[in-house]
Order: C-alpha cells, then sequence, then structure tokens
C-alpha cells in the first residue's frame, strides 16, 4: 500500500518561502511521477510542479521562477521550494503520485495516490 506523507507547509509573509516535503512509503516502482496540486476554497486543484525519476519538471506559469521541485531518490522524497509567496499561492497542498509512467503529464485524473494535504497561506 502505497503512502504519500507530507510535510511542512504553513503560514509566510507576501516575498517570504516556504518549503514541502512528501516522502513515498510503501513504494517500489522504477517509474513514476510526483509532484504537488493545490486547491484553493471553491477552485478546482490544480497542478503545480511535477518531477519524474529521471529529473525531468514540468510547472505551471503561475510558479514558473518562483518554485522549484527537487527530488532525493533514495529517500523516495520529493521537495518544494516556494519561493516569493503571493497571497494567491494560498491554498491546500496536496502532494501526488503517478506510478505508471516514466514521465509527468500535469493532468489530475492520472494520479492515484495523494496525501492528505498541507496548508499553505500567504498573507500581504
Amino acid at each position: 500500500q502505497v503512502q504519500l506523507v507530507e510535510s511542512g507547509g504553513g503560514s509566510a509573509q507576501a516575498g517570504g518561502s516556504l518549503r514541502l516535503s512528501c516522502a513515498a512509503l510503501g513504494y517500489t516502482s522504477r517509474r513514476y511521477c510526483m509532484g504537488w496540486f493545490r486547491q484553493a476554497p471553491g477552485e478546482e486543484r490544480e497542478g503545480v510542479a511535477l518531477i519524474d525519476r529521471d529529473g525531468g519538471t514540468i510547472y505551471a506559469d503561475s510558479v514558473k521562477g518562483r518554485f522549484s521541485i527537487s527530488q532525493d531518490n533514495a529517500k523516495n522524497t520529493v521537495y518544494l521550494q516556494m519561493n516569493s509567496l503571493k497571497p494567491e499561492d494560498t491554498a491546500m497542498y496536496y502532494c501526488a503520485a503517478d506510478l505508471f509512467r516514466n514521465y509527468c503529464l500535469m493532468t489530475r485524473t492520472v494520479f492515484d495516490y495523494w496525501g492528505q494535504g498541507t496548508q499553505v497561506t500567504v498573507s500581504s
């Protein structure tokens, strides 16, 4: 049974930084795409940043140049460094994993595994 365990998040002021982590437990596949989606109240869940096992990345236009996704393959852990935060980044952030592809698609429906979510709140 695959579990995604998230940590990090919290509150920051505009212009500040936060870091999210997501550890995949019980996972043995040699293929994956992992990353982060976010959902603000009343909004659809949207992709933020994804990374595949070979280090290929995809970012939403709204976070390019501000957010950076990385991974530690030995720990099956993915990190999201969020810099220059804006109030519009406020949302519940969810870690997600697609264990059937070795490339990423920023499409919510291809991800079978999700974390419990961690809140990020950015004040102006």
